[in-house]
């Protein structure tokens, strides 16, 4: 059921707990992609000045509500909620949607909440929801909250860059941005992006005896470029270069244009490309992409099993690249590295370090290729970026490096960290994971300008977040509520 989500009957809005699930389709009925949140900044002003809380916003854009603590609290330390406001926007290719003026279409299915083809904006805003739940509240006990709200997580982080030293005076900062219920974060990664550039001549399409064929290589699952890249999924880009470059040992062709990927942090799903041929070799090219379709379907079975490469007949386009040129990039993407490059050697299943070739673009004689590489090491994470810029200086592209941000060093002894250990042991007699993860959060940035701030991070279950396939389980958002309200219960009392 994809009723308007501002309907009070919206199967979301009958979901428990009801503040926090009428708060997330509030938020959804507002678009905010990552660096468009000017509409959900104001809405938060003006919910703010209805509950008669008080509401600052800094020089970048983040909004901060306050709340006294309630009765019995005021000599606990006060404690920082965060989580972002944006959201990444991704659809399947065949849904109609703006993300720019349209509301999120939400779906109740089973235990699960999913949008209709779109990502659901669970990543983060089930953190916000959670936090408004709390700030207009008449009977949760909590000590003095203080309530930041970041704006551009996804696509830079420039909230949290942005924020200065003396906006926040709280001791503890729990942020809320973490995707399994089982799970307290304790450390990130730190990122890089990474923007290569370069032109080319093109060359005019020799018209007579030859064709054209629009490739498309679609269906990979995609996902989180962080939470999701030990899962070896399809990197589209990087798939069809590797199409291209196994036709060409059969065919000779030009690329007329290549259009790959979308977001950085999110692992790409889909790629195009027009090539030109000979008529002649048409029946040796279809040959060489079947092939090349069946084998990627079987090694990708498991992980991406609607996986599938198309082609249909073009217009011839008036130019491609030149011979040179186009053996001078296929080589480099190629050579870039895509996935995994090492994991950690001190703590197990984390991946330390990592890249993702999120786009390629290349047509009407310019070239660009972003990537988004990660690292819990800095030293390591300039030296993989050394790598990538290398990979494509050889083509002849120039590459710069943008929105670098700092991990998060994990500090097991903490005694926030303690205390939202023994409290999830108790409560669910096991262990949790105690753990850094791959992704990027914002603690390691607010770090640096509070480094005293004891820093923490937990979630509900988040599959698929990046993707259209993001959904949240409604079941584990309840397990995260009580958990939640009996951390804050639980907050220790400030030093004398």
């Amino acid at each position: 059921m994809t009723d308007h989500v501002d309907q009070p009957n919206h199967p979301v809005r009958q979901l428990e707990p009801a503040d926090l699930w009428n708060r997330f389709a509030d938020l959804n009925s507002i678009p905010r992609p990552s660096k468009h949140e000017g509409k959900v900044v104001e809405w938060l002003h003006e919910w703010a000045a209805s509950k008669g809380l008080q509401s600052l916003q800094d020089d970048v854009g983040n909004v901060l509500i306050k709340k006294p603590s309630t009765p019995g609290f005021e000599a606990r330390k006060t404690v920082v909620l965060q989580s972002h406001v944006d959201m990444v926007c991704q659809k399947n290719e065949a849904t109609e949607f703006d993300f720019m003026s349209q509301g999120i279409r939400m779906i109740v299915d089973g235990d699960w909440v999913r949008a209709d083809g779109t990502t659901l904006g669970a990543d983060n805003g089930i953190g916000v929801a959670s936090i408004l739940a709390v700030l207009e509240s008449t009977d949760i006990a909590h000590p003095a909250l203080e309530a930041l709200f970041t704006i551009d997580e996804e696509t830079g982080m420039t909230g949290a860059l942005g924020l200065k030293g003396g906006f926040l005076t709280g001791d503890i900062l729990l942020n809320l941005d973490t995707e399994d219920d089982d799970e307290i974060s304790i450390g990130c990664a730190g990122g890089v992006d990474l923007t290569s550039r370069g032109t080319y001549n093109p060359e005019e399409t020799v018209k007579d005896g030859n064709a054209a064929l629009t490739l498309v290589l679609r269906g990979a699952s995609g996902g989180h470029s962080g939470m999701d890249i030990h899962k070896g999924l399809a990197n589209a880009n990087k798939l069809m270069n590797r199409v291209l470059l196994e036709a060409l040992d059969h065919v000779d062709l030009r690329v007329a244009e290549i259009h790959g990927g979308g977001l950085r942090n999110a692992i790409p799903r889909e790629s195009r490309t027009t090539v030109v041929f000979a008529e002649s070799d048409r029946d040796a090219l279809v040959a060489a992409l079947t092939a090349s379709g069946a084998t990627l379907q079987a090694e990708y079975a498991t992980t991406d099993p609607e996986l599938v490469l198309e082609w249909g007949a073009a217009d011839l386009p008036a130019f491609v690249l030149g011979e040179d040129d186009q053996y001078a990039l296929l080589l480099a993407i190629q050579t870039c590295p895509v996935g995994i490059h090492r994991m950690s050697p001190d703590i197990e299943g984390l991946v330390q370090t990592s890249n993702n070739l999120a786009r390629v673009a290349v047509a009407d004689g310019a070239v660009e290729i972003q990537c988004l590489n990660r690292s819990s090491v800095d030293s390591e994470k300039d030296d993989h970026a050394r790598s990538i810029e290398a990979a494509f200086a050889l083509a002849g592209l120039q590459t710069e490096r943008s929105g670098a941000y700092p991990g998060w060093t994990p500090n097991p002894a903490s005694e926030a960290v303690a205390m939202c250990r023994d409290l999830y042991q108790e409560r669910y007699n096991e262990a949790p994971r105690v753990l850094a993860c791959h992704a990027g959060l914002e603690c390691g940035i607010l770090g640096t300008n509070y480094a005293d701030m004891d820093m923490v991070s937990f979630g509900p279950n988040i599959r698929g977040a990046h993707s259209p396939d993001e959904c949240v389980q409604v079941s584990s958002v309840q397990k995260f509520w009580g958990y939640f309200l009996e951390v804050l219960n639980r907050t220790p009392k400030a030093n004398a």
